[in-house]
């Protein structure tokens, strides 16, 4: 199902990073990542799913939550120093990304954005991120991959 090899795998064999590439079929009308979880097998809590938003102090930022959970606007925004953030424009996210949704990783953006995990990341040995293309997610630590992408963990879910 892979056509080609997407940033994401080029930066995390270049690191010499272990993970694992899972491909499941898309569903364009359903790009939900509890769907992806489920065609998957994987615990809804341990795939995560990466939230871009922009505040109006330090522009853009990205969040990294379990799938089925709900970003906290006024956490996230405490986090990174915002007074308030709201969600980039779908339209906006390959421009300032390099992905298009669904197929947005917190890995290889085209430019290095303020990251946060949940938290609830590090309760796990493995959890799932996109690979950069519908699809596609990489199965991975996630201490390596808060360390490999620079990022802090915070609490971002609404309770």
């Amino acid at each position: 199902m892979s056509k080609t090899k997407t940033n994401v795998i080029r930066l995390l064999e270049a690191a010499k990073a272990e993970f694992e590439l899972l491909e499941y079929e898309v569903d364009e009308s359903d790009l939900s990542g509890d769907t992806a979880a489920a065609k998957l097998g994987i615990p809804p809590e341990q795939m995560f799913k990466t939230l871009v938003f922009r505040g109006e102090k330090n522009g853009v930022g990205v969040c990294c939550i379990p799938v089925h959970e709900e970003l906290d606007l006024k956490k996230a925004a405490k986090h990174f120093g915002e007074k308030k953030i709201e969600m980039l424009h779908v339209k906006e996210l390959l421009p300032a990304t390099g992905y298009i949704r669904g197929g947005c990783s917190p890995i290889g953006m085209k430019k290095k954005y303020p990251t946060a995990v949940d938290e609830t990341a590090l309760l796990f040995d493995r959890i799932y991120v996109s690979a950069g293309a519908r699809g596609e997610t990489v199965a991975l630590s996630p201490r390596f991959l808060i360390d490999f992408i620079s990022a802090q963990t915070a609490d971002l879910i609404v309770v």
